[in-house]
């Protein structure tokens, strides 16, 4: 690439007669999709601290039973903000950088459509998030009402609430922007013979998560602000006093909240579409199938919603729709697995750290899929409903699903970004450590949920003890096999073997053959064997 492209093609005029703005101000006013993929990287990595120093928290109180460590209230606080914090300041800030940094160059575009936009989509996610921990320091705490902010719970947070719901407003504004920005990037500046049927599978699976996004955001935004109107302006959308209902707030929130897990998932398995590929040494199996199935999820998305509220007294009818049209999910998800499975059948199989990331992914989010289904049950989740079964559920699809999909990436990536080869040792260690942790920490949750130990109590029943303790074990395990990660990427970044053009198309010393050059075939598309 040309250093027109490198460094962006919006500069200001500043920039154009005295060079590029250095040090600091570089990284504060960068047009460049690679630094603002950069940025939202890094942060992602910070906010993976922040967030997981919460969960330990709980886990810590949650060692035995009795109340050890922290009282009720700022339990309660520590697993609203947990979830806020790993969902809107982690997990989603990664997959844009990830998107940032890719996209333009899988689909042959010099940079994001709108760079200016992108600097501001970033920008205001460092305030929000800090906006969103301030909470904690104010009178009475943080929000406690769960990360689903029900009323009437959620509006005895007191002097934090406002800055709770301006910080949530904030954080949606930066998902759409950066959403239009990757529709309108993808749309609009494919390299010619870039048809959207040979874009890679990560530009599809953003392309449609971003859809998601411009849905789903402005729902949760009116969700939100009615629940603001109602604590300080006199309405009562969610009071029975006055006419409203609190169900009517779980209908709102959970119309975003649903499509908002696929908006989690979906980059993650675009990233394992890149992965499983090249580590075969095989085109992916069913591309075409792959798109469809992606599209599909996002579509079925938005209509079974309310399969996380079969306990609040539904229809008989509403009851049925909800569960079969769960159900249905299942299957262009089913259909995405065995898509995967096909093209490592009969591949020429290495097992380098970010296939073990993407297999690790394969396995534990399938495991997520089937206790997803279970839940899916209208019957059954009478029984599961609010217990540490779900807990158990939504932890293997987020945890070993996309944050394995964001670490696979990470390694898969990093020679690209930096030039150098990470550590492999040092990767596999940390693919380890992650896998057998993360298994430790939430396989007893679904035993304690069975069980009947129900969600977001600090204190529990003693037939729970021993199984909660193995969870605690592990999720401190998990938590502190992170930090090996960091240093894995410092290293990177910082030094080592140079990382070639084919850096992984061989990485056994077998001879492969790269595929004739064409706009779509980046590094990553699978060698050929000669």
């Amino acid at each position: 690439m040309s250093t027109a492209t490198t460094h962006g093609h919006a500069h200001d005029h500043h920039d154009d007669h005295h060079g590029p703005a250095k040090g600091l101000m570089r990284w504060v006013t960068t047009t460049n999709h690679k630094d603002i993929g950069t940025l939202y990287l890094v942060f992602a990595l910070v906010m993976l601290f922040v967030g997981g120093a919460m969960a330990l928290i709980i886990r810590l109180e949650l060692f035995q039973p009795g109340l050890q460590f922290v009282n009720p209230d700022f339990f309660n606080q520590m697993t609203t903000m947990h979830a806020l914090i790993m969902v809107f300041g982690m997990i989603m800030p990664a997959f844009v950088g990830f998107a940032n940094w890719m996209i333009p160059m899988m689909i042959g575009a010099p940079d994001m459509a709108l760079p200016r936009l992108n600097n501001w989509s970033f920008w205001i996610l460092p305030f929000a998030s800090g906006i969103l921990v301030s909470t904690l320091f104010m009178d009475g705490g943080g929000p406690a009402g769960g990360w689903t902010l029900y009323p009437p719970l959620v509006l005895q947070t007191g002097n934090a609430f406002p800055f709770a719901i301006f910080a949530v407003h904030l954080l949606g504004m930066s998902s759409i922007m950066g959403a239009i920005n990757i529709i309108v990037t993808i749309m609009n500046m494919r390299a010619p013979g870039m048809t959207l049927l040979k874009m890679p599978l990560f530009v599809w699976t953003w392309l449609i998560t971003a859809y998601l996004l411009i849905g789903a955001m402005p729902v949760l935004a009116g969700g939100v602000t009615m629940l603001l109107t109602d604590q300080f302006f006199g309405t009562s959308f969610f009071s029975a006093a006055g006419g409203g209902d609190p169900v009517l707030f779980q209908h709102i929130f959970w119309f975003f909240g649903h499509p908002e897990v696929y908006i989690i998932i979906l980059p993650a398995f675009g990233i394992v579409s890149q992965i499983i590929p090249t580590f075969s040494r095989k085109p992916l199996f069913g591309y075409d199938s792959m798109v469809y199935a992606t599209a599909s999820i996002g579509f079925l998305s938005y209509i079974v919603w309310a399969h996380h509220m079969f306990t609040v007294g539904m229809p008989l009818a509403g009851m049925m729709f909800f569960m079969l049209s769960t159900m249905l999910i299942a299957i262009p998800t089913g259909v995405k697995v065995f898509n995967w499975l096909s093209t490592m059948w009969r591949g020429s199989l290495t097992f380098e750290t970010p296939m073990l990331f993407a297999i690790g992914f394969l396995f534990l989010f399938t495991i997520g899929g089937f206790s997803g289904l279970m839940l899916a049950i209208t019957p059954a989740d009478f029984q599961y409903h609010d217990t540490y079964f779900v807990v158990a559920h939504f932890h293997y699809v987020l945890v070993p699903g996309a944050l394995f999909g964001a670490l696979g990436g990470a390694y898969y990536w990093l020679p690209k970004w930096t030039g150098h080869m990470y550590d492999e040792t040092l990767g596999k260690v940390h693919f380890w450590m992650s896998a057998i942790f993360v298994n430790v920490t939430f396989f007893p949750q679904h035993f304690l949920g069975l069980a009947g130990m129900p969600r977001r109590i600090p204190d529990y029943a003693t037939q729970f003890a021993d199984w909660n303790m193995v969870s605690s074990i592990g999720a401190f395990g998990f938590g502190f096999a992170q930090l090996l990660f960091v240093y894995v990427v410092i290293k990177c970044v910082r030094g080592g073997k140079p990382a070639t053009a084919e850096v992984w198309d061989n990485p056994e010393g077998l001879e492969w053959t790269v595929p004739s050059p064409a706009p779509y075939h980046t590094f990553d598309e699978a060698p050929v064997i000669k």
